[in-house]
C-alpha cells in the first residue's frame, strides 16, 4: 500500500497578497452611502489606506490603521455593516483580485490542499471575501459586541505572531502537517506566518520581508494582474445569484458558529 502524503493547507494574506488594496477600506463608499461614514472619516481612512500601501505594511502602518478603522467603526451596528458587505462586495473587490492569486489558490485545491485566508481586517468583511474566492478556512481579527454593535475593542487581532499562533492551531485542530504546507505575504509583519510552514513566499514583498525572504531563502513571487473576480466566474459558468448566496451561506454559517461559542464559553 503506497504511503499517504501529509495533509497539508496553504495560507493566504488577503491585503496587498490576494487584492490590490485594504479590504478594511475598500467598502467606504458603501459605508458613506448608508450613513456610517461621514465625509471626514472618508478622507481620513483614505490617508491611512494611501500611508499603507505606499509605506509598507510595517508595525507602525499597520498600527495606524488599525486604530483609525477601530475608532471609526465604535456603534456602528454589526448587521448593517455584513448588508454592506455583501450587497457591495464585487463592486468594491472585483477590480482587485490579483489573477495570479486566484490561479495559485486553484492550484493547491487541485493539489489536494485546504486553503486558509489569514487577514487583519475584520471577519464581517474578511469571511464574504473568503467564500468567494473558495476558501476553506477564515483567520481574521474579530472586534468586540455587545447588543450587536461594535465597541471599538477588539477580541483578536489576526497580526503577527497571533497570525502564527492561528497557523497552528489550525494545523491541530485539521491535522495539517506544517512542514509541507505553504504561506503567502507581502509583508515583513507575517514572517511569524511565513515561519512556521515549510514553503514560504514573499509576494510583491516590502524591502523587508524581501530582505528576509534572501536571509531564509523564500522565493520572491511578483503579482501584477488585479482583474475582476467575474472573469473566473465566467469560466467555471457561476451566476452572480449564485455567488451571493454564497457569500450569504457562508456569513450565516459564521455567525452560527460565533453565537454558539459565545454561549459555550
Amino acid at each position: 500500500m503506497p504511503d499517504e502524503q501529509p495533509r497539508a493547507a496553504a495560507f493566504f494574506d488577503l491585503d496587498k497578497t490576494i487584492i490590490a488594496t485594504s479590504s478594511a477600506t475598500a467598502f467606504s463608499r458603501g459605508f458613506l452611502a448608508q450613513g456610517l461614514l461621514t465625509k471626514r472619516n472618508v478622507l481620513r481612512t483614505a490617508v491611512a489606506q494611501f500611508l499603507y500601501l505606499v509605506g509598507g505594511a510595517d508595525e507602525v502602518q499597520t498600527e495606524r490603521l488599525r486604530a483609525n478603522l477601530s475608532r471609526t467603526v465604535t456603534g456602528w451596528p454589526v448587521s448593517q455593516v455584513s448588508q454592506i458587505v455583501a450587497e457591495t462586495l464585487h463592486e468594491a473587490i472585483d477590480p482587485t483580485v490579483y489573477a495570479e492569486a486566484v490561479t495559485l489558490i486553484q492550484e493547491h485545491h487541485a493539489a489536494g490542499r485546504d486553503v486558509v485566508i489569514v487577514s487583519a481586517s475584520g471577519s464581517e468583511i474578511v469571511g464574504p471575501i473568503a467564500a468567494i474566492l473558495g476558501a476553506d478556512h477564515v483567520v481574521a481579527t474579530r472586534m468586540t459586541v455587545v447588543d450587536g454593535l461594535y465597541t471599538g475593542e477588539i477580541d483578536f487581532y489576526a497580526y503577527g505572531e497571533n497570525k502564527a499562533q492561528a497557523v497552528r492551531d489550525l494545523a491541530d485542530q485539521h491535522g495539517y502537517d506544517l512542514a509541507a504546507s505553504y504561506a503567502y505575504s507581502d509583508s515583513i509583519t507575517d514572517a511569524p506566518m511565513l515561519g512556521v510552514v515549510g514553503h514560504g513566499f514573499a509576494v510583491n514583498p516590502d524591502r523587508g520581508l524581501r530582505r528576509l525572504a534572501e536571509q531564509n531563502g523564500w522565493e520572491v513571487l511578483t503579482f501584477r494582474r488585479p482583474v475582476p473576480l467575474f472573469e473566473f466566474d465566467r469560466e467555471a459558468r457561476v451566476t452572480t445569484g449564485a455567488l451571493a448566496a454564497l457569500a450569504a451561506g457562508a456569513l450565516v454559517a459564521w455567525w452560527a458558529v460565533r453565537r454558539h461559542r459565545r454561549r459555550s464559553a
